[in-house]
């Protein structure tokens, strides 16, 4: 009778309380200071949304070792990525003479606020001391789940969720930085091996990892949130229409020099580029030095000034080679602003018979299309009125994923 309540008990208690988990924030560090895009955003999304319903702790794999924050810790790190009011240096990463200035304040604020921290050789000690029942891990930042931290998280009992974004590294080698194949291939291994739960973008993505993983562990598919703000007009200095966009790192993927290769005939419409500048994509970048006609390239704007450009333009052009997601024509979609994408099948999935899909062989038939939305300026407000598309959101994808893990 005793054992039959006691197990009652404990039941209850298991049921009653929510699950502690830990998210790696080593990527959200390691960028301070700059404008969160990409996987950044969903780094940040999974910590303000856990830091609303807790209990969640951080693990940041600094220059120095490990940091571990609390509750309150995560919160104050989620104000500082809003407010990017980080504190001063402190004498342990001014030991580190070449790291970037507004990570070492990022890093030292993290120290002064931390719960515990530790050299990385006592990592297992450090969490096996705060997580004794162990602990749900959810990594979706693709940074810091080397075999010290997966081993570390085994020996205190840990279930490991990670997402995978894409395994686009492994699919077109040729667009990624030297060494960049080889690691990732590594992480998805660690992935396949220890992993509790996959969680995809994209069923997309889950098709490319059962590729690449004859025997995954359990997987879901949940769709990533797509917030859209209160949208006003373009702030003073921006662009007049008619101008088209193109959203993203300027990397060899993007295939930017297509844009500028069509924008060698486009007369009457300027090209924005907004983005920063990535990797393996020189002659781009000398392209676009040499100023070419009506096209601009405006760097990584603020989420306020993006949105006002994308609501106003005739276009926003997407000719990927490859996506896992797709942020910026989901977006666009959102918005009513009309898309011309490459064929994928990703876009296909979220975005259905919405943009008008071109295959980037044919260059034409892309060139036709710009032109007709410059010629006829009444199809963006026909695009405006028809938008009936509801983009997926943060509250569902967490319902789907946090019932998992």
């Amino acid at each position: 009778m005793e054992t039959a309540s006691f197990l009652a008990g404990l039941s209850l208690a298991q049921h009653s309380y929510p699950p502690i988990r830990l998210l790696d924030l080593t990527r959200l560090v390691r960028r301070a200071g700059r404008i969160l895009t990409g996987v950044d955003r969903v780094e940040f999304a999974y910590l303000d949304h856990l830091g609303q319903t807790g209990p969640v702790y951080g693990l940041i794999r600094s220059t120095l070792g490990y940091i571990l924050l609390d509750h309150t810790g995560c919160c104050i790190l989620r104000d500082r990525l809003l407010d990017n009011n980080w504190g001063n240096a402190d004498r342990l990463s001014r030991l580190k003479r070449d790291l970037d200035p507004l990570r070492a304040r990022a890093e030292s604020d993290m120290r002064r606020i931390a719960l515990d921290r530790c050299l990385p050789i006592r990592l297992s000690h450090m969490l096996r001391k705060h997580f004794p029942a162990g602990v749900n891990y959810l990594n979706v930042g693709h940074s810091n789940l080397t075999n010290r931290v997966v081993s570390a998280l085994q020996l205190c009992n840990a279930r490991i969720g990670v997402m995978v974004h894409d395994t686009i590294p492994l699919d077109f080698p040729q667009y990624q930085r030297p060494g960049t194949a080889q690691s990732f291939r590594s992480f998805l291994d660690r992935v396949g091996q220890f992993a509790d739960l996959i969680i995809c973008n994209s069923e997309q993505t889950q098709r490319d990892i059962q590729r690449h993983l004859p025997h995954p562990p359990r997987m879901t598919v949940s769709h990533l949130g797509v917030e859209i703000p209160e949208v006003g007009l373009p702030s003073d200095g921006m662009w007049e229409a008619p101008y088209f966009i193109a959203l993203g790192t300027i990397e060899p993927r993007k295939n930017h020099g297509f844009l500028l290769d069509l924008w060698q005939d486009v007369r009457d419409a300027d090209l924005l580029i907004i983005g920063a500048r990535g990797w393996n994509n020189q002659e781009v970048f000398d392209r676009l030095d040499r100023r070419p006609p009506r096209v601009h390239e405006l760097g990584t704007l603020p989420d306020d000034q993006t949105f006002a450009l994308l609501n106003q333009a005739r276009g926003l052009l997407c000719p990927s080679f490859a996506e896992g997601f797709g942020l910026p024509p989901v977006e666009a979609a959102a918005l009513g602003t009309p898309l011309v994408c490459n064929d994928l099948a990703v876009y296909r999935e979220f975005l259905g018979d919405i943009p008008v899909y071109e295959n980037i062989e044919n260059r034409y038939n892309w060139f036709k299309h710009i032109e007709d939305l410059v010629n006829t300026p009444e199809k963006l407000q026909q695009s405006k009125q028809m938008t009936g598309f509801t983009p997926p959101n943060w509250d569902s994808h967490f319902k789907d994923v946090l019932t998992l893990i």
